[in-house]
């Protein structure tokens, strides 16, 4: 009795703090809750199609809001792929030629690796909180905990592809969907989270699922095997020479 009443009482704590946000506040908070202060994780990206599916295990790191270093580990043939994202810019790394590129900031909405996330997406790139306009539209209760939508619609001047996203931020600050709507008002694509487990000392969407709305056939789902939060990671790690040569 006492392990359930204490479990109403965090979940009422965490819905009243939650409530006392701003709508950006809750996209702060669900875009930190994501990332921790650094962050590092295994990850297995499953890209299906009609008539074929592929696989891909990655290692990730984060430090801060916009600092990411992706690397791919499995297969083989892909194996040594790697993207960094530092303050804003984003670089590739393709052992196979040996060179690494950086990608203008045009190319951050277009696929990673021929998935369904973008370069920003599998970037974790927080972006949004500052170049869009936040408002709560929306507030339902599912599954014990409180569900807040938030639109988010571009600056004018915001050198951004969609129209408009909405996001889904439980209680707990979970990301629970993503709706990335174009400029005519049109439903394009979404990221859903199908499941949700305590992972790394906190609930985290450990399986994402991304896809376009008309082609429900394909999808991209990623996978979190294994995430840690808060630990110490040198700044030589986001560097161009570690992302050629990896060190750690």
């Amino acid at each position: 009795m006492r392990r359930i009443l204490l479990t109403l009482t965090l979940l009422c704590s965490s819905a009243s703090a939650a409530d006392d946000l701003t709508a950006r506040d809750l996209v702060e908070k669900a875009m930190d809750h994501w990332r921790g202060l650094t962050s590092w994780g295994i990850s297995t990206m499953t890209i299906h199609r009609a008539d074929w599916e592929r696989s891909m295990t990655m290692e990730s790191w984060s430090k801060g809001d916009k600092t990411t270093l992706v690397r791919v580990i499995e297969p083989r043939k892909d194996a040594g792929n790697a993207t960094l994202l530092n303050d804003g810019t984003m670089w590739s790394f393709t052992p196979r030629i040996n060179r690494i590129i950086k990608i203008p900031s045009s190319m951050m909405s277009q696929a990673w690796m021929g998935s369904d996330f973008s370069n920003k997406d599998i970037a974790k790139s927080t972006d949004i909180i500052d170049r869009y306009d936040h408002e709560l539209t929306a507030t339902e209760t599912v599954d014990g905990h409180v569900q807040y939508t938030v639109t988010s619609v571009p600056h004018e001047d915001a050198a951004v592809v969609w129209g408009k996203e909405v996001l889904i931020v439980r209680d707990d600050y979970v990301l629970i969907e993503q709706q990335f709507w174009d400029q005519d008002g049109v439903l394009v694509k979404k990221m859903e989270t199908l499941e949700v487990a305590e992972m790394g000392g906190r609930p985290v969407a450990k399986v994402l699922r991304m896809g376009e709305v008309d082609a429900p056939e394909e999808w991209t789902q990623l996978t979190t095997e294994e995430i840690k939060f808060n630990l110490k990671l040198s700044d030589n790690l986001f560097t161009l020479s570690n992302l050629r040569n990896p060190r750690q």
